[in-house]
């Protein structure tokens, strides 16, 4: 079931309206996953900011108080980087002026049982169990501003309701993948990826599909041919979203068993996986309304 909702502002006078119009579309698709969610932000003031980068961690509660974070993280980084450490909702985001790879090495170092979750200089994750709309409120998303905000609300079928199985899966950065359906063969692809050294964080049949889309842009894929080799290699019925810092991509299995609705305007681009989740976005009434064709990867970019 799941229920997926999207948007990307073209426009930036809507820039500080992106959260208050992803949570109306969010709650257009709670009873299609009512057991828990997820959220991606990007350019979110007060989330993130330029020339730094960001990590997203599981939970609010690490064993240690924040500031013994912050202090083992400006050890090991140094107080130039001007590491921060901050809870948002059921979520902890660390930031430093570093790189990534960086700042992941001394978040590991200082946080071994951690989970991240979201990665980059430009996107926030946020994810937990529960009602949807209480993981929104909880996290604040109705007053948040930015350029693309991404949301899922999970139906769990292929593994276990908890936080870290929810979507969307980011595991590279301001990469994200959120996923209505099922993988058939994800325990295969897993396995091979394995054998290429690639490191898994749980048992969800989605993270086997955004690990993929990591390995295969890596590889020198742009984003719309790396979904064009999914669609080669693995069964299954889906519909997926994927984002990046400045894109965003939406793509079927080969016989659209699962539902997707787009609506594009010169403001915006939009998907849900009803069209309730777009009747209340300005401009509805002259935007482009479609359901995109089985198989085939639609792309816009900033």
């Amino acid at each position: 079931m799941c229920g997926i909702a999207a948007l990307q502002l073209r426009n930036p006078s809507l820039h500080p309206e992106m959260g208050s119009l992803l949570s109306s579309m969010m709650c257009q698709i709670v009873d299609r996953g009512p057991d828990s969610a997820g959220l991606a932000v990007y350019d979110t003031p007060g989330l993130v900011s330029a020339g730094t980068s960001t990590l997203s961690l599981l939970g609010k509660n690490h064993g240690l108080p924040l500031a013994d974070i912050t202090a083992s993280l400006e050890t090991l980084l140094s107080p130039s980087a001007a590491p921060d450490v901050r809870v948002v909702g059921d979520t902890t985001l660390v930031s430093a002026a570093v790189g990534t790879e960086l700042l992941v090495k001394a978040v590991r170092e200082t946080l071994p049982e951690s989970t991240i979750i979201g990665r980059g200089e430009h996107v926030a994750v946020m994810k937990s169990v529960g009602h949807p709309m209480d993981i929104a409120a909880e996290h604040g998303l109705q007053a948040m501003a930015g350029s693309q905000g991404l949301s899922h609300t999970r139906m769990a079928t292929e593994s276990a309701v908890t936080a870290g199985g929810s979507h969307p899966f980011s595991v590279a950065d301001d990469l994200c993948l959120v996923h209505n359906g099922s993988f058939s063969n994800h325990a295969t692809i897993r396995r091979e990826l394995k054998r290429e050294g690639v490191v898994f964080d749980s048992d969800n049949d989605t993270e086997v599909g955004a690990r993929y889309i990591a390995s295969r842009l890596q590889q020198g894929d742009d984003l719309e041919t790396a979904l064009t080799n999914l669609g080669k290699v693995f069964d299954g019925f889906y519909t997926l979203v994927v984002t990046t810092a400045d894109s965003m991509a939406v793509v079927r299995d080969p016989i659209a068993c699962k539902p997707a609705i787009i609506a594009e305007t010169g403001d915006y681009v939009a998907m849900a996986s009803e069209y309730r989740a777009l009747a209340s976005l300005p401009g509805i009434e002259t935007a482009r309304i479609f359901e995109p064709e089985p198989g085939k990867v639609y792309t816009w970019s900033l």
